[in-house]
């Protein structure tokens, strides 16, 4: 009979299971385990998966506030947890989170990500979230003791990561893909947000003040990052002249969109016109939503002087 039968009943149905995938982690860790290499916390995961069902059983989180923990010279990085069933699931009595800095717009080869996962099995539960809200690779799980030999190892990969940003400071700043793989794209959005990631250290890894501050670089009034929501400093690219038409390219549209019902009627501003021969946007009253150009990429495209808004305030 399983351990865990209310936790399992989350397994069953059509969407993916958080259940199963640290299932599948618990497996992993054990069988590495048992081939003799080394990892620490082989039964963290599956002690999680214990206390999720004593929560379930009980109606309460069994979580309690960690404090700070970090690692040497920082004061963030680290989220503390700990558990207030330690006697009973002592594979989570510590359940520290690591926040580990991405790369600008979450680019990765497979030989870093293999580098962060081999550093993360030997030092703590396996568990990762790929990203957190702020942007920052998760690892959930580890020991107090951990912490420091896990962020040294982190330091000495062939490509290095560093930690994030928490608690009340500086979160790690994020950005789109930007000029790397989008056409939409109105300034670098990779080069300011690395930019910003090296010229504030001091304030990404010691808190220092009443509350977080996130910044967020778009590239485009898309918003792919969602900097005007979750952001209290957003960078989001624009442009001050016309959009650019191209009207041949908007006649083959015609021949399969109803570009009156799906683009002309649903500008916010009244702002385009369409006679079937001719696409005309009044750039005076465009406010750069960019559903017309997503609508129809191939004929508009962001006008050419390109720059960005800033948004700031939560």
């Amino acid at each position: 009979m399983s351990e865990t039968p209310l936790v399992d009943e989350l397994e069953k149905g059509p969407w993916p299971s958080f259940v199963k995938e640290i299932k599948k982690t618990a497996e992993n860790m054990e069988k590495l385990a048992s081939q003799g290499k080394d990892v620490k916390l082989p039964k963290t995961a599956r002690g999680l998966l214990k206390q999720l069902e004593i929560s379930y059983k009980d109606k309460k989180t069994h979580w309690k506030h960690g404090g700070i923990v970090s690692v040497v010279g920082y004061g963030g990085g680290v989220i503390g947890r700990y558990s207030d069933l330690g006697d009973k699931v002592p594979e989570v009595e510590h359940f520290h989170t690591m926040r580990v800095n991405m790369p600008a717009g979450w680019f990765y080869s497979t030989k870093a990500l293999r580098g962060l996962c081999d550093v993360w099995e030997k030092w703590g539960s396996g568990i990762t979230n790929m990203h957190g809200s702020t942007g920052d690779v998760i690892f959930l799980g580890t020991r107090s003791e951990y912490l420091q030999p896990c962020f040294e190892d982190l330091s000495k990969l062939e490509i290095p990561f560093d930690l994030g940003g928490s608690g009340s400071a500086l979160r790690t700043p994020s950005a789109c893909m930007g000029p790397a793989l989008c056409e939409f794209a109105c300034y670098d959005t990779l080069d300011l947000c690395y930019d910003l990631t090296i010229t504030y250290q001091n304030e990404l890894h010691r808190p220092m003040w009443p509350y977080k501050f996130k910044i967020k670089c778009s590239g485009c009034p898309n918003d792919c990052v969602a900097s005007k929501a979750r952001a209290d400093f957003a960078i989001i690219g624009t442009w001050k002249d016309e959009i650019q038409i191209d009207n041949e390219a908007v006649k083959e549209y015609a021949k399969w969109m109803d570009i009156e019902n799906e683009v002309v009627k649903l500008c916010p501003t009244k702002a385009i016109s369409w006679n079937g021969k001719e696409f005309k946007i009044d750039a005076k009253n465009c406010v750069r939503c960019m559903h017309c150009i997503n609508k129809m990429p191939k004929a508009l495209k962001p006008g050419k002087e390109r720059g960005a808004t800033i948004l700031v305030g939560a």
